[in-house]
């Protein structure tokens, strides 16, 4: 019996999430979301720059979370451009096991981007060099994006993809830089990709036009109608550049509960736990210090508010008037304890005797007041860093692993 195709998650938070303009997140964040993501059963983090001198100790600590079996089972792969020098950079300065390569592919970026530093035969060359230099050092899992393949001529794609494949890449990302397609064109483009090329197609959609969402599930269902994996990019709570990527916890109810994926045909990785998506996009919203909108899918506070007579009237008498899906499926519904007396919190000048009391609470042990004092130390050192109170899930990431949290919050400019 065939194989069964099936749509799986690259959440791209941790690098197309942090170029959201005036915001970012700190180290630690971006590990502690890597950390949410793999309880959540997402198959692929792209945890961020291998060739950015301040993301290497970040990059390489979580690698050795990896190895430790923290970060487990997702994979970790970094973004570079599609150029040799990048990927032996990358290479050298961390321990990266696993690459997506981004080259420009529509005319308008080889003219008005490279600005005739590259033609459309080098761009190809220059991409194959640098997928040939990648496994040639030992990388896993190599990618290739074409980035503005939305406005890039389908014959001119294929033809690129052909030639990453040939060189040993093992899925093209399809990228919708601008947010241009709709529905219609990236199912119809996508699907003769997917044919003529027979690699797992990867969908990057932006929101520039408020399709992202349809975009993403419609380039899946043409990944696998043409009998191939398909691979969505998401973002937690669709942070991203200019209007957004396209949100993950949207895009995970969307294959499990629209009309057109409900025939058994279009299965969604089973390792995803939507009962993680309430802590996630709440962690996220902090973080980025974004709050969740109130019509968010799933997760804003009105998701599940019936206020109108007939909806309330019908929700009451049985929630799939009203409801597709359950609040409790998406982990929503659990008791929240918020302290309204005395509270003591650990920050970047707390003493001994109040961080004792917050990780008592915590029911963290430390054998001596040797160990306390260093857990303290690293932090102050992370409330520093974070410029934020620190969360209960990132006080106890530290008392876990402090020699990785120490390299988390350690820069050398």
């Amino acid at each position: 019996m065939a194989k069964q195709n099936k749509i799986y998650i690259v959440d791209v938070t941790n690098r197309d999430g942090v170029q959201t303009s005036r915001l970012g997140l700190a180290k630690l964040q971006k590990t502690m979301i890597n950390i949410y993501l793999n309880e959540m059963g997402v198959c692929q983090s792209e945890f961020g720059f291998p060739v950015t001198r301040h993301e290497t100790n970040y990059l390489n600590a979580n690698l050795e979370l990896v190895k430790m079996g923290v970060l487990k089972p997702i994979i970790l792969s970094g973004w570079i451009r599609a150029i040799k020098s990048d990927v032996e950079k990358a290479c050298k300065m961390t321990k990266v096991e696993n690459l997506n390569l981004s080259i420009s592919t529509s005319d308008q970026m080889i003219q008005g981007k490279f600005q005739g530093k590259y033609t459309k035969k080098d761009v190809i060359k220059e991409m194959a060099e640098a997928v040939q230099t990648a496994l040639k050092f030992g990388i896993k899992y190599v990618g290739v994006n074409a980035e503005d393949a939305s406005r890039t001529h389908i014959d001119y794609l294929i033809k690129f993809s052909r030639a990453a494949k040939k060189a040993g890449a093992q899925r093209i990302r399809y990228c919708d830089t601008l947010g241009y397609d709709d529905p219609f064109t990236i199912y119809e483009r996508v699907k003769m990709l997917a044919e003529e090329v027979k690699l797992p197609v990867e969908l990057h959609c932006h929101n520039d036009l408020g399709m992202v969402v349809a975009c993403s599930v419609a380039g899946a269902k043409a990944a696998i109608d043409a009998g191939v994996d398909a691979y969505i990019n998401t973002t937690v709570n669709g942070m991203g550049e200019r209007a957004g990527n396209a949100d993950l916890v949207s895009v995970i109810l969307a294959i499990k509960y629209s009309s057109g994926f409900s025939n058994g045909k279009y299965i969604l990785d089973e390792r995803i736990k939507l009962s993680r998506a309430w802590k996630i996009a709440k962690y996220a919203s902090y973080a980025f210090g974004v709050p969740i909108p109130i019509n968010q899918p799933g997760v804003g506070s009105n998701a599940f508010a019936h206020e109108s007579g007939i909806h309330a009237d019908g929700a009451l008498k049985d929630r799939r008037n009203y409801e597709l899906y359950d609040f409790e499926e998406l982990g929503r519904g659990e008791p929240e304890i918020i302290d309204t007396g005395r509270q003591i919190t650990a920050g970047e000048y707390s003493g001994i005797k109040g961080f004792r009391n917050v990780y008592d609470k915590l029911e963290v042990k430390f054998k001596d007041e040797k160990e306390a004092t260093k857990i303290l130390e690293l932090v102050r050192y992370a409330n520093v860093h974070t410029q934020r109170p620190l969360t209960e899930d990132e006080l106890l990431f530290i008392a876990k692993y402090p020699e990785q949290a120490r390299k988390i919050f350690t820069m050398t400019p």
